[in-house]
């Protein structure tokens, strides 16, 4: 980064850091149009704010968030103008969709669950089976995919270069007409600005156990221990390695996965770690949305997984008794942040 890059950058931060008015780092600045920038980490999170994290040459400012959320809920990005972004990422589930898969334009269907996008700037691959490198890389693959939106990157470019406000919106994020970068560019800024970091777990890391039990804290004694070794795979704060994991949903004849990016037999059955925060919002679970409910996957985890041979060997049976298993519910449900759900910096 130059000098002169790294001098707009820190006015950036200064400006976001100052429009933060209350000691939730995670709350919006007080003014009337509250900042889709989050200023500080929230606690237990991995280093850097969603500014930080931004790459060099799309750095994170309020305009081409606010940019990256009008197309994120824009149908014209689809080839019918039916599905938008937002059509299987909804604020009212955390930004995951209720259904095992998502459907897409003239009702077609594909194989994986759609997983929340929240705080996901802080992801190191994207989709379960990490194809997408950037955020940027991400934002483009729905748009084109044939059973999601099924549009060209040219044209919807074309579609949202035909109005003259989205033109003036490009220009003043990007200094440029609309092009096919700089749409991947908004679109990946908006989601990078949707932080969650307020539920009664997060308030617990910050010390405030008013709404953090006896019971939720047995869960999370449970959780970090070698009887449930939840935390190998999602640990404390972040909740999510971002590594891939066969954790027995794969069987014989089942989507394999990371495989099919990789090419290595080693690979099969394995997808990416998908942090937890708001989890009890996001059913149905797995890659496949094939468990209905977090009683469900406990149950599966207890149970060792489904019995496929390339399961990897941290997931045995538990023989978890009922209360543990109630315990471990009432953890996972201490990651909801209600406030998530109806914040107005991140609304159609």
């Amino acid at each position: 980064m130059t000098k002169a890059s790294q001098r707009v950058a820190l006015t950036v931060i200064s400006a976001a850091l100052l429009a933060a008015c209350s000691s939730d780092p995670t709350s919006p600045a007080q003014d009337s149009a509250p900042s889709l920038i989050v200023s500080t980490i929230p606690a237990g999170f991995p280093k850097g704010t969603n500014i930080e994290l931004a790459p060099a040459d799309n750095a994170l400012t309020v305009e081409r968030a606010t940019l990256g959320k009008r197309l994120f809920y824009d149908p014209q990005l689809s080839r019918t103008s039916e599905v938008s972004c937002g059509s299987c990422h909804q604020q009212a589930y955390a930004f995951a969709d209720p259904n095992p898969v998502s459907t897409g334009i003239e009702g077609r269907t594909g194989t994986r669950n759609a997983p929340s996008i929240v705080n996901a700037a802080w992801g190191k691959s994207f989709f379960w089976d990490g194809r997408a490198h950037t955020l940027e890389e991400q934002a483009g693959k729905p748009i084109e995919n044939p059973v999601e939106m099924d549009l060209t990157l040219a044209d919807a470019v074309d579609r949202v270069a035909g109005d003259p406000s989205y033109v003036d919106a490009f220009q003043k994020a990007y200094g440029e007409a609309p092009s096919e970068a700089s749409l991947q560019k908004a679109l990946a800024s908006f989601v990078r600005s949707v932080v969650s970091g307020s539920s009664a777990y997060d308030r617990h890391l910050r010390g405030d156990d008013s709404d953090f039990g006896e019971q939720r804290k047995r869960g999370e004694a449970l959780f970090a221990s070698e009887k449930a070794e939840c935390f190998h795979c999602h640990p404390a704060g972040s909740l999510s390695n971002e590594g891939y994991f066969n954790n027995g949903t794969y069987t014989a004849g089942g989507d394999t996965g990371r495989e099919q990016v990789t090419g290595r037999v080693g690979d099969i059955g394995k997808f990416k770690v998908p942090g937890l925060r708001n989890i009890s919002l996001t059913a149905p679970y797995m890659h496949d949305g094939s468990l209905p409910t977090l009683e469900a996957v406990i149950d599966q985890y207890d149970a060792g997984g489904r019995g496929d041979p390339t399961t990897d060997p941290l997931i045995k049976p538990m023989s978890l008794t009922d209360e543990e298993k109630a315990d471990l519910l009432e953890f996972l449900r201490s990651f909801t942040d209600a406030a998530l759900l109806e914040d107005a910096r991140f609304a159609p």
